[in-house]
């Protein structure tokens, strides 16, 4: 069976998010936001900051396996930062060669190295000589910076440092996120490479699962937005769930729309809450009619009260359209959100 794997998803899918997201189906193991490495060597508040979870064995609520994600452009300064991390017993340790953001490239982390494989295999080759044997280190890259033509260089010079895992974002750095993707040369790498390869970019669906397989010849698959969408995604993916969305699948999503929020609220200055909750309900508008209809209530307000009792109007409205079997279920959402 495939291994499927949750994407980092900087300033998406922070420690709350996994935790809902890793609650709502079965992940092999998740990645964190990246930890910026510039020339020092970060506490330990600065790790546990970006993954909580290494306070919990490195594993979610859920039991799903957290690796931390690292960024940064100097080989020995990661490695330091890599050994200082890996007091802290992460799950794995994961190199940020994907980022695609102007900020980050332009203080050279990310996709921006994908012209230097020289670089990339000097850092690779330094975090996994500064961390034990045991603890795997792996690494995501995209396919370059305007074109392919080092993603090959790229992908062995990693695997020659010492990766031992390799996610391939299938576009390049200037594709950003537009939707036309690059499966073909995820395929190239591959077959250019002895090490796993993960193949990452434009899953939606069940449908999307088998079309990036048969076209990258991968079986393991990283998720991304697609499972932020579709929190459901992983298991219609393991055959648990129906392969569509439906409205019992909305109803079955309101605990965790509550308790999102309430650790939203919890770890948030209220001000920001708003505008996390409508980010997911955003991604969430693509499967869900009813998170089209709440989406379009709470867009305009910056109220925690307000949309607070459009999660409760939203609650009530399940339990009609539900009946006795789905009250009992909003009854539990309810007690997060009121």
């Amino acid at each position: 069976m495939s291994r499927l794997i949750l994407a980092p998803m900087e300033g998406l899918a922070d420690d709350i998010l996994r935790d809902v997201l890793t609650r709502a189906g079965r992940y092999d193991w998740c990645v964190t936001e990246f930890v910026r490495v510039t020339g020092t060597v970060l506490p330990r508040r600065s790790f546990n900051r970006v993954c909580p979870e290494l306070l919990n064995g490195a594993r979610t609520a859920a039991g799903t396996p957290v690796w931390v994600q690292l960024m940064g452009s100097d080989p020995d300064c990661l490695a330091e930062n890599a050994a200082r991390l890996a007091e802290l017993a992460p799950a794995g340790i994961d190199l940020n060669f994907g980022c695609p953001a102007p900020l980050v490239n332009r203080h050279r982390g990310g996709a921006a190295l994908l012209d230097e494989p020289e670089l990339l295999h000097r850092i690779a080759a330094a975090v996994r000589g500064a961390v034990p044997p045991g603890l795997t280190v792996s690494a995501k890259m995209r396919l370059g910076i305007d074109d392919t033509a080092r993603a090959l260089d790229c992908a062995r010079a990693l695997e020659a440092g010492g990766a031992q895992e390799l996610v391939v974002h299938a576009r390049t750095r200037s594709d950003g996120y537009r939707p036309q993707v690059r499966w073909e040369w995820v395929a190239r790498i591959r077959a250019a490479v002895a090490l796993p390869v993960i193949a990452n970019g434009e899953v939606w669906n069940v449908a999307g699962w088998r079309a990036i397989r048969a076209a990258t010849g991968c079986s393991d698959v990283m998720l991304g937005r697609g499972a932020v969408a579709d929190p459901f995604l992983v298991e219609r993916i393991r055959g648990t769930r129906a392969e569509r969305p439906d409205a019992a699948d909305w109803l079955a999503l309101q605990p965790l729309i509550a308790d999102y929020w309430a650790q939203v609220l919890e770890k948030l200055a209220s001000r920001h809450a708003p505008g996390r909750l409508k980010q997911w309900l955003g991604l969430l508008r693509r499967n869900y009619a009813g998170a089209e209809a709440l989406w379009r209530r709470v867009r305009e307000s910056n109220s925690v009260g307000e949309i607070s009792a459009a999660l409760a109007a939203e609650r009530e409205g399940r339990v009609e359209a539900a009946g006795d079997g789905g009250a009992l279920r909003v009854e539990r959402f309810a007690a997060h959100v009121l």
